[in-house]
């Protein structure tokens, strides 16, 4: 599943390009010579990857709000995008029980605002809306969920992922169905990689530990989760958007996951342990006492639909994702041009993808 020269000229609107996950598809669209207009709030962490990839001279940025309607409608119906990757959302779990109507209104009523404006530019072809692994009804029985499984969510956060998943199907069969355009949703599981300063995620967590010279606390060090660098989800997105726009007949799947291969399950204290190491410290993580708000003991995805629908697979394992996060995060701490390193990363990505 290589990238091919597809992407050079096209024109994407992409939401959510100042956070973690778009900061890095920013970068890789820029590198594969598209055409990018991009709508996002502020960046919320200082440091911010998105800060630390700058100048953005290539691609229109705009800081908006995906709540506003009219406001990101103009914007997207003015750049005549072929394609739309929509990223922009409320992504912690713990601030969705913190504020859990700013969640629904972002990645509920956001994600409607966007497929409103889709609605109304005869340009878009394709529209990518990225959910997440926690879409599914979970019983924690550690069975990977597969694209046909029940949605579900009882945190606010995973709920209104699974809404947004309504909200998608809802607009493509009362909206698109007829028209030459295609709409689908991505799943992914825990992305790690260089960059991440948010709070309440295990890689800046533990980041913050290490330079304080203090232990991480783990809330749930028991938890399994499917652990995958940010750059695997990044190239299956890239590639199924290239197969829906390509794609006459509209045969492809309208979801797929993207999920690390079964041997990147690990413990949340395994990951920390095996961070600790790349670090060259030991004794990394403690117990975080006092009770905590729930989490999902098990959750893993599987990615044999990407697989037989795009050719996509997962090409990195646990221990060389762990090896490029540190590595991005060594580099940070020297000085180094972060931008030329983390274009480095997507090369060599690449280069194993190809």
């Amino acid at each position: 599943m290589g990238l091919t020269d597809f992407w050079n000229g096209r024109r994407v609107f992409l939401t959510g390009h100042t956070g973690f996950k778009g900061s890095w598809l920013s970068l890789w669209l820029e590198k594969l010579g598209a055409e990018v207009a991009a709508v996002s709030l502020e960046p919320e962490t200082s440091p911010s990857l998105y800060a630390r990839l700058s100048p953005w001279n290539g691609q229109g940025h705009h800081i908006a709000d995906i709540r506003d309607a009219d406001a990101f409608k103009q914007r997207l119906i003015d750049f005549e995008p072929e394609i739309v990757i929509h990223m922009a959302a409320q992504a912690l779990v713990r601030r969705s029980y913190e504020n859990p109507t700013e969640t629904f209104a972002t990645n509920v009523m956001g994600t409607a605002n966007v497929l409103d404006a889709v609605r109304e530019a005869p340009s878009v072809r394709t529209v990518l809306v990225v959910t997440s692994d926690k879409v599914y009804a979970n019983n924690g029985s550690g069975v990977p969920f597969i694209e046909s499984d029940t949605l579900g969510g009882k945190d606010p956060y995973s709920n209104s992922k699974a809404c947004t998943e309504l909200v998608v199907q809802s607009y493509r069969d009362s909206f698109f169905k007829g028209r030459d355009i295609s709409v689908a949703t991505v799943r992914a599981g825990n992305v790690i990689g260089g960059g991440d300063w948010s709070r309440d995620r295990l890689i800046p967590d533990f980041i913050r530990a290490f330079e304080s010279h203090q232990p991480i606390l783990l809330r749930y060090p028991q938890a399994i989760r499917p652990w995958q660098h940010v750059l695997e989800p990044l190239g299956g997105y890239l590639a199924f958007a290239e197969a829906l726009t390509l794609s006459d007949e509209k045969e492809l799947p309208e979801a797929l996951n993207f999920g690390p291969d079964p041997q990147s399950f690990a413990t949340v204290c395994e990951l920390a342990d095996a961070l600790g190491l790349a670090h060259g410290v030991n004794d990394v993580w403690k117990q975080a006492p006092g009770t905590h708000l729930p989490e999902a003991p098990a959750l893993t995805l599987s990615s044999a639909l990407a697989l037989s629908a795009i050719g996509w697979r997962p090409r990195l394992s646990l221990q060389q994702t762990i090896d490029w996060t540190a590595a991005w995060y060594k580099a940070n701490r020297e000085g180094a041009d972060m931008r030329a390193f983390s274009l480095s990363q997507i090369a060599a990505y690449e280069e194993a993808i190809s």
